[in-house]
């Protein structure tokens, strides 16, 4: 498995915030009528991945129908979350000091929860009770429709846990809350759990086996996304391209079975003004009729996430990727076959277990053939309980795998810069988003191949949520500088 997270050591990152959609997972939902808690209001957090974003979100709308309220203040809620990532022990880390910096409130307000949601409830469990005297609930990714029973065990004073796995749940029914949505893109996820068992990673072991939503659910949270104005959808999955999901939610569906090719199709075919994205693509996995799809729908975004971890072979073979990097390569040849103008961004790990100076030399030869737009770069960290941390010894020293990521890094920035200046004078149509962060006076939105493009609002009436066309007149190493033709 692989996914798209933040970390401290991603470029560009920062802690705690999903790096696309840079927000902390807090809305205001007013409170349900009638509700069996008026007046009550939830705080969340989310961290780590965009599946986690999406489950808060969940969490959101079962919450409103137990008649909570959502606030972005944590010192007025009655309940606390954090969505957590236990993908490396430094996002662990922020979450325990975040719950420090809780205590303080809750000393103040006693009655006040405080929960811990996700990958990080699911790995350390009861532990997260016994070590952090703030945590009154911990709920398990597959447990989280038991939060209303959660809750009142921990109102009585008792200590509430669920992390029990589910070889079925998906949520499919759920109509997910928007949190601080800017109502143009959302996340749809559309399977849950992960069958791969990559040796650096923990999500089997927090997720559990991979399992889809029925079509026809997915496909009507899209329309439904559509109908009330978003423009840009996000398919979400450990792993979308393996997606095998039921037509619709009943036994005589399982004969017509639907795949990822065939889902995006449907979801596609909404509208042509609703724009389609995924994440993430196992290399593996990814098949041609899912790249002649692409091809087909001009509004399925030409942008693949391709994690290859490594650039050696050794080493992706003790990570148990399942491929080569001869393979992987092809992979990517293939791509820009059928979709020449595809943008590709990727995952890399440096210093795994017993990394070589020879290893790294591949990594970095296999970014410079790629010429990835933008990638997730990470030094290997040993989490307990995978395959990696029982089977090999953490032995490439913190210091060369600093270095290593640094020289990572520093081509990764010269490709993003090479890759932005190619298209100087280019147009491109974008997708409004909103405001840039910097003024105003500028909208930013992106290109089909996920590129981030600010342009002057001028005197053109353009609202977020409209396509317009614009031509780059320059670009950072980060983002395309356009004006708008009409």
């Amino acid at each position: 498995m692989t996914t798209e997270l933040i970390d401290p050591q991603a470029v560009g990152a920062t802690t705690g915030k999903y790096h696309d959609e840079s927000r902390q997972g807090e809305a205001y939902v007013p409170a349900t009528a009638g509700s069996n808690r008026p007046g009550k209001k939830f705080y969340i957090e989310s961290y780590g991945c965009q599946m986690n974003f999406a489950d808060s979100e969940i969490v959101a709308s079962i919450l409103q129908q137990e008649g909570f309220g959502a606030t972005a203040n944590h010192n007025e809620a009655d309940l606390v979350l954090l969505n957590t990532c236990s993908i490396r022990e430094k996002a662990e880390q922020t979450v325990r000091k975040r719950l420090t910096e809780f205590r303080k409130t809750k000393e103040k307000k006693p009655d006040m929860l405080v929960g811990i949601l996700g990958c990080m409830a699911e790995r350390l469990k009861e532990k997260l009770l016994q070590e952090e005297k703030l945590v009154d609930l911990v709920v398990g990714p597959d447990a989280y429709r038991t939060l209303p029973s959660l809750i009142e065990e921990a109102e009585t004073g008792q200590k509430a846990v669920n992390v029990l796995l589910s070889r079925e749940e998906t949520y499919a029914d759920i109509s997910p809350i928007r949190l601080n949505s800017n109502g143009i893109t959302a996340f749809v996820s559309i399977m849950r759990g992960c069958n791969n068992m990559c040796s650096f990673c923990v999500v089997p072991f927090t997720r559990g086996r991979e399992r889809s939503r029925d079509a026809a659910s997915i496909v009507a949270e899209c329309t439904e996304l559509y109908e009330r104005g978003f423009r840009e959808v996000t398919l979400l999955g450990q792993n979308v391209d393996s997606y095998h999901g039921p037509a619709a939610p009943n036994p005589e569906a399982m004969a017509a079975a639907v795949n990822f090719a065939q889902l995006l199709a449907m979801v596609a075919n909404i509208s042509p003004q609703l724009r389609v994205r995924f994440s993430t693509s196992h290399p593996k996995d990814i098949t041609d009729e899912v790249l002649h799809t692409m091809a087909r729908y001009h509004n399925i975004c030409k942008y693949i996430h391709l994690p290859v971890q490594s650039g050696s072979s050794r080493v992706l073979q003790l990570m148990n990727r399942t491929y080569s990097r001869e393979w992987y390569l092809a992979k990517v040849d293939r791509i820009r076959a059928i979709m020449p103008e595809c943008g590709i961004s990727s995952d890399v790990i440096t210093g795994f277990c017993t990394e070589t100076e020879a290893d790294h030399q591949d990594t970095l030869s296999l970014m410079a053939y790629c010429k990835y737009d933008m990638s997730y770069m990470y030094f290997y960290s040993e989490r307990p309980g995978t395959l990696a941390a029982r089977r090999f010894a953490d032995d490439v020293p913190e210091v060369v795998k600093k270095r290593r990521l640094s020289e990572i890094v520093a081509l990764q920035n010269q490709l993003s810069l090479q890759s932005n200046q190619q298209d100087l004078g280019k147009r491109f149509e974008v997708l409004i988003e909103g405001d840039s962060k910097r003024s105003a006076d500028d909208w930013m939105g992106r290109t089909s191949h996920s590129k981030v493009v600010v342009f002057g609002k001028g005197n053109h009436n353009h609202q977020p949520g409209n396509y317009v066309w614009v031509r780059v007149h320059d670009c950072t190493q980060a983002t395309l500088l356009a004006t708008i033709e009409e």
